[in-house]
């Protein structure tokens, strides 16, 4: 650990991961052990997924979304990660002294909007107010209930010979808010992929008994959860960078800033381990731009390995930090 917390702590690499262990020692359970985006736990004759999560994203409002549908959008992902149907969330609002009125209202009608959406209802919530200085504005804390009707356990161990499957294009979010907040100039069309996935997930489920992980590649970007999943399950895993799919102005992007699409969040993507023979299935269910994009293997536990677009095989490391700073 180091001896002062700094932003790297927060975004999503190496720092972050080590600073979530050395606090999870302290509460450490197996509900907790499981790492796992949601917790899962039986009550009654119940399954049960709940969630939490913070927002404070810089700026407020940016092409394809804000702050209040990421708040719900977030919250609602993380628990249909579990393979649960979300049904309720609580919402905790942090304003800064002086936030504008119109933004507040502006805010809660997109949060409105969104739970509508995904089907959710608001049953609890608090709001504080601080005076200047001490927050950006606003910040957001969401928590999320849903029931777990699936079968098979979905946790965060994939098993050898899972292929790796995504539901569409990558890195749109992370470069949405990055272009907004530092008003780098650039005329883009990239929008944030911030949607809600449940109804994506509750497709995909019906297509195989056999899925054994699931997760939406947020903050640290596809490489990060990539990672944290080979690490869990004790497994290697390798894939294709030919198959991840990017948008040609999302690459173009990229290019120009030096950043690599595989590490940059995402915020309606979802990443499905499930067995060989169910692939192709699973693949449908998840809509047309889903695409195969690598495996589990034995070799090389607890790394990631990428076959360049040149054919040889290479390391992907785990960042130290993450590209971006404030994307969630």
């Amino acid at each position: 650990m180091e001896n002062k917390i700094t932003l790297a702590h927060g975004n999503g690499g190496r720092l972050m991961h080590e600073l979530i262990e050395h606090l999870a020692l302290k509460f450490s359970n197996k509900i907790l052990d499981e790492m796992a985006d949601a917790a899962e736990f039986t009550v009654g004759n119940s399954k049960i997924a709940f969630s939490t999560d913070s927002y404070v994203v810089n700026p407020l409002f940016f092409p394809g979304s804000d702050i209040g549908k990421l708040a719900v959008f977030g919250t609602v992902n993380d628990i249909a990660m579990k393979g649960a149907k979300p049904l309720y969330i609580s919402l905790g609002l942090i304003i800064e002294e002086g936030l504008e009125t119109s933004i507040l209202l502006e805010i809660s009608d997109s949060i409105k909007n969104a739970a509508k959406k995904a089907k959710v209802q608001v049953i609890t919530g608090d709001v504080k107010v601080v005076e200047k200085g001490a927050c950006d504005k606003i910040f957001i804390n969401t928590s999320g209930i849903g029931i777990i009707s699936y079968a098979s356990k979905i946790d965060a161990k994939a098993r050898e010979g899972d292929e790796i499957i995504i539901n569409g294009p990558i890195a749109e979010h992370g470069l949405a808010v990055l272009n907004a907040r530092e008003k780098l100039g650039f005329i883009s069309n990239i929008k944030s992929d911030c949607i809600n996935l449940n109804f994506d997930v509750e497709r995909t489920l019906k297509a195989s008994r056999h899925i054994h992980v699931l997760r939406d590649p947020t903050r640290g970007g596809v490489a990060t959860v990539l990672h944290e999943i080979a690490h869990f399950s004790n497994l290697g895993i390798e894939i294709d960078e030919k198959l991840i799919p990017v948008r040609p102005r999302v690459a173009r992007f990229c290019d120009i800033l030096g950043f690599d699409p595989l590490y940059i969040a995402n915020e309606g993507k979802f990443l499905c381990f499930v067995r060989r023979n169910d692939a192709c299935r699973v693949r449908s269910a998840m809509g047309k731009d889903a695409r195969i994009i690598g495996k589990v293997v034995r070799s090389h536990a607890k790394e990631v390995h990428l076959k360049t677009i040149l054919g040889p095989m290479r390391i992907l490391p785990e960042l130290e930090s993450d590209q971006l700073p404030r994307i969630c």
